[in-house]
């Protein structure tokens, strides 16, 4: 069995690693594995310039594939441990040359992906300069600015790449998955000024709900009802949002929760605190576990495990999700000024979320109208979260949105709400268009610019108590 390491942007040498490699070699004979270790250091292949995106990551991976280990024309079967920022690489190899089509094709038999930033990392939001100097990640080496945005919490790449994984077939097609990560802090690392290094359900670099590769899509449109609300100290007339096509999400990838494993680090690093070849940290044996899977009966036997070892060590700790709100209208125009409520109780009132519920809120820089907010979920799941309210801008003039509000059933939430993950969620607004932005007049009594004025249009009532406005366009 050929085994590749790959680890994130800042290689370039094993120190890293550990002795994780070894630690594999040497004791895979008791897993009844023949393991032949391998690496790939990506820092060999890019130089961390604003120029290079994340395509030139992976055509670059390709080539050092085929230079490490050909086969023919091709590239030998293999399994492959990731660190960091090289699980997500992988993965977007993998989705450009193969993708759900062509799975079982793949040379890639077993990713196990330690501590990915499979769905961001709130590092990224922090600038260049800043993350660099962030041992954990960078080791004072400055990332380029467009590996950073694929980095960015809500980035449209890690959108289009959950959209892409909804279709795979991995045990079927003989490729089998694994996230291992931790969420304890090694306070080495530990920056007064940045909380996130300290973040709750966070390996200091990665939050669980960001690493893990299980996750819902669900997308709501406006229903045609509509509604009166209090909001703040005023009536609110808001669009009655519905979910379309249910809840997407993938086939289940394992996900374990190593205890007492951070980022990075020697004391507590998920593999750099492997110190010795005949080491028992826990992450050694669950990786050379995970080695041993080739079927969809082991698969789902390993699955069970992790998911018991992550019960196990989270037993005493609060569980932590992501919601990735993605505003649009439906013109496909992204809406990026707008205010965002969360709603809780049967009043759907934000003040009636439990008090600690609210964690952490980044809008992507690159994508404006994402927005991201870091929940407890063992808080806000004993308060009941009842819903959310979007207000946009513009309200009113030539082109306007109608304020919307989803009120979710328990049944509902709970298909998409899930402990150590991430949601995205998808709103689509009606992007309502005045009449008198195109109208035809009589060419015996034009109105349009008379005395260099526009024409102005009847009003009419929208909603029940809103201000007037033009008629829209249907």
């Amino acid at each position: 069995m050929i085994v590749i390491f790959v680890h994130g942007w800042s290689v370039t040498d094993t120190n890293t690693y550990g002795l994780l490699p070894e630690a594999i070699a040497k004791q895979a004979s008791n897993y009844g594995l023949d393991v032949d270790i391998k690496h790939v250091w990506l820092g060999r292949y890019i130089s961390f310039d604003d120029t290079v995106n994340m395509t030139d990551i992976i055509r670059a991976f390709d080539q050092a594939l085929h230079d490490l280990i050909p086969a023919g024309d091709d590239v030998a079967a293999f399994s492959c441990i990731t660190h960091s920022t090289g699980g997500p690489v992988v993965r977007e190899w993998l989705d450009r040359y193969y993708g759900s089509d062509n799975l079982d094709q793949s040379p890639l038999r077993h990713l196990i992906m330690l501590a990915p930033a499979n769905h961001g990392s709130p590092l990224a939001a922090l600038g260049k300069q800043r993350v660099g100097r962030i041992k954990a990640w960078f080791d004072g080496i400055e990332p380029g600015q467009l590996i950073l945005d694929w980095l960015s919490l809500g980035s449209q790449q890690q959108v289009d790449l959950s959209s892409a994984y909804l279709h795979y077939k991995p045990a079927e097609s003989g490729f089998y998955p694994f996230v291992l990560t931790g969420q304890s802090i090694d306070k080495k690392f530990y920056d007064f000024v940045n909380s996130y290094l300290a973040e709750s359900g966070s390996d200091g670099v990665v939050r669980v709900s960001g690493a893990n590769m299980n996750f819902s899509m669900v997308r709501f449109v406006e229903s045609g009802a509509a509604d009166t609300v209090a909001h703040m100290s005023d009536e609110l007339n808001v669009s009655l949002l519905k979910m379309v096509d249910g809840v997407r999400r993938p086939e289940t990838v394992p996900l374990g929760v190593i205890p007492n494993a951070s980022h990075s680090g020697k004391q507590k690093g998920i593999m750099r605190s492997v110190v010795s070849a005949t080491s028992t940290k826990p992450q050694v044996a669950e990786i050379l576990k995970c080695l041993q899977v080739d079927s969809v009966a082991d698969y789902q036997t390993r699955q069970q495990a992790l998911v018991s070892l992550t019960q196990q060590t989270q037993q005493r700790s609060h569980r932590y999700i992501n919601l990735v709100f993605i505003v649009k209208d439906d013109q496909g125009e992204p809406v990026t000024d707008y205010d965002l409520v969360l709603l809780g109780g049967p009043e759907r009132d934000p003040n009636k979320l439990s008090k600690g519920f609210f964690v952490d809120r980044q809008k992507n820089a690159a994508s404006p109208n994402h927005l991201v907010y870091y929940i407890d979920y063992d808080v806000i799941s004993k308060s009941q979260l009842t819903g959310f309210r979007v207000i946009a801008r513009p309200s009113q003039g030539f082109t306007y949105y109608h304020a919307v509000e989803y009120r979710v059933e328990t049944a509902e939430i709970d298909a998409f709400l899930k402990p150590n993950e991430t949601v995205y969620l998808e709103v689509v607004l009606r992007r309502c268009v005045d009449q008198a932005v195109f109208l035809f007049d009589a060419a015996s009594e034009p109105k349009m610019h008379k005395k260099g004025k526009l024409f102005k249009t009847e009003t009419r009532h929208d909603f029940k108590g809103q201000k007037p406005m033009n008629k829209p366009v249907q």
